[in-house]
């Protein structure tokens, strides 16, 4: 138990110190490996890709399930509130947010970095330095995720389908 409260205070204090700073160089389009360089404090490269990973869920960059069709996501949250009385009940709040694209690119990186490292590192050689950079960075899980098509994806995702990494 000491264990982990102490990891969850650790966190807490390291998203507090250091959150605002990587989320908002994630939000300019830098690379894991960049904004651990840019910082003028120590963090680590894992830290910082889990801080970046969690912000890109957060903000519908990248989704865990198939987007919906409609271009919106649903977001649930639960609010405590105290009656006159004193009887404390949890409500539900449901907030439709509009997704940042309507375009998203399905990647796989961690499944095939998982199947067979050394063939997807062959395989996204062809990229520039810093989108090789982007994917290797990243805490990419095993299941297909959904990645906003922004400027960086359509470059990769061009590369991808060229060099059979990304498929149509």
């Amino acid at each position: 138990m000491a264990n982990y409260f102490s990891k969850a205070l650790s966190n807490f204090v390291q998203d507090f110190a250091n959150g605002g700073a990587i989320r908002h160089l994630a939000d300019m389009g830098y690379t894991v490996s960049e904004i651990v360089q840019k910082l003028d404090y120590p963090v680590s490269k894992t830290k910082a890709a889990e801080i970046v990973w969690r912000h890109f869920v957060d903000t519908g960059i990248v989704l865990l399930d198939k987007p919906p069709s409609s271009g919106m996501l649903e977001s649930v949250s639960y609010i405590k509130e105290q009656g006159k009385y004193g009887r404390i009940t949890m409500r539900k709040v449901v907030e439709q947010k509009q997704l940042p694209g309507p375009d998203y690119v399905k990647c796989d990186f961690g499944k095939r970095l998982y199947q067979d490292k050394i063939l997807f590192l062959k395989q996204i050689q062809p990229l520039s330095p810093n989108d090789r950079d982007y994917i290797l960075d990243l805490p990419w899980p095993l299941q297909t995720v959904y990645h906003v098509e922004n400027e960086r994806m359509r470059n990769i995702k061009e590369q991808g389908v060229k060099y059979g990494f990304i498929g149509e």
